[in-house]
């Protein structure tokens, strides 16, 4: 008998209203376009803006697996979300408070909360992503998941695009760095109702959960055999994990195009906006692919997108229409393939061992993130020409990866 909490529309909304108000809060910190301006306000080195990206999304590496290791065992886990949604609300909020608090009395101070509060926020995802992919997995079925998830980007997208035209004019009326303090507070807090309506889901009860191991060494060995036998899953960690390349370049496009034009407030605010415009209105189109089980398929499309807009930002200097097409271009791949790898794995992964193939994946390609470490790296010694070079050529493998991965229905 069908569960009757599996695919009510009530789950369906407030998963929509999450990813709302979350686009609207963390569009504030776009690794794109703002936090890189914000860290540079700071601090010259285009290797500590390189860092600060890589803190936004890297602190989950350190505890995806042992949040897994617990998690397979849980048959609910939405009440350890709402303690990482709190955590979350507080890191964010903290930001804004430092630099309002502090800002230029003392820019190393400063950097360190910004640090602090991005690692936090950062760290707590790592136990939420497992969390949220398992209530996800069991609140609705692989079909109905890629019409919620098109759907939730959609408004996270327009979420965003709101955010982008908000943080312009905050820009452009309040100095900096107090421009950048209010721009976290107010967004802390529209990221809190999102936070709120998620918390509200009705979750599923797991029935086929998978007993925890004696220790979390002995759950390790266990999940390194998982991703050694299990090739499918290893060619679509690969080609995830190549395909995040595109953060060596992403955060100092947004540099190069401050070098060759002036931009203002607005301009940024523009940025933001159309690259949220792609994310938002190619998911309807990513959504229609994947709930005809094509998700492979949008693999392949979004990291032929991300090779065009990397190498249009090699050749674009002073032409800002070229950077309007390249944020379109980032924002419509980067939401295909959060779609994709994210059914993907819930698709392949076993029911009992899913929270492992999702820490196994998600951990991974999170390597990634610190990409931009290394492109900030490029940068600071080499050239701009050297940065889209080496990210093509990842892009490139991933590109090839991909043709080999498989929609795998149960």
């Amino acid at each position: 008998m069908k569960n009757a909490k599996v695919n009510k529309l009530s789950n369906h909304i407030k998963n929509v209203l999450h990813g709302f108000f979350l686009g609207i809060g963390t569009a504030i910190a776009e690794p794109s376009t703002i936090l890189p301006l914000i860290v540079h306000h700071f601090s010259s080195s285009s290797i500590l803006v390189g860092f600060f990206v890589a803190l936004l999304r890297g602190g989950a590496i350190l505890v995806q697996m042992f949040a897994a290791f617990y998690a397979q065992s849980f048959s609910l886990v939405l009440p350890f979300l709402k303690r990482v949604f709190l955590v979350r609300f507080l890191a964010w909020f903290s930001i804004g408070f430092a630099i309002l608090v502090i800002g230029e009395k003392s820019n190393t101070l400063t950097l360190f909360f910004i640090g602090l509060g991005l690692f936090f926020f950062s760290f707590s995802a790592g136990f939420g992503a497992i969390y949220f992919r398992e209530i996800m997995a069991k609140m609705f079925t692989h079909k109905y998941r890629g019409f919620t998830m098109a759907y939730r980007q959609f408004f996270t997208g327009l979420g965003s695009i709101l955010s982008g035209v908000a943080a312009g004019w905050v820009l452009n009326h309040y100095e900096a760095p107090k421009s950048y303090g209010y721009l976290f507070i107010i967004s802390a807090i529209f990221m809190g109702f999102g936070f709120l309506a998620f918390a509200r889901v009705e979750e599923p009860k797991k029935e086929n959960i998978s007993l925890k191991e004696s220790s979390f060494k002995k759950f390790l060995k266990n999940s390194f055999i998982i991703l050694k036998e299990d090739q499918h899953l290893l060619t679509q960690i690969l080609s995830y994990l190549f395909s995040y390349s595109y953060l060596i370049a992403m955060p100092f496009i947004i540099l190069q195009a401050k070098e060759y034009i002036k931009l203002n407030g607005t301009d940024i605010g523009i940025f933001i906006s159309v690259q949220m415009i792609g994310a938002m209105f190619s998911n309807f189109l990513w959504g229609k692919l994947s709930s005809n089980g094509k998700n492979r398929i949008i693999v392949n499309i979004s990291t032929l997108i991300l090779l065009f807009a990397i190498t249009l930002s090699w050749i674009t200097k002073s032409n800002i229409y070229g950077y309007y097409i390249i944020f379109f271009s980032l924002g419509v791949a980067t939401d295909g393939l959060r779609l994709s790898f994210g059914n993907l794995i819930l698709i392949l992964a076993p029911e009992e061992k899913r929270p492992v193939y999702v820490a196994l994946q998600t951990n991974i390609v999170s390597i990634g993130i610190f990409f931009s470490v290394l492109g900030g790296a490029i940068v600071e010694y080499l050239s701009y020409g050297w940065l889209y070079g080496v990210t093509l050529f990842f892009l490139i493998a991933s590109f090839l990866l991909s043709l080999k991965l498989k929609d795998i229905d149960h």
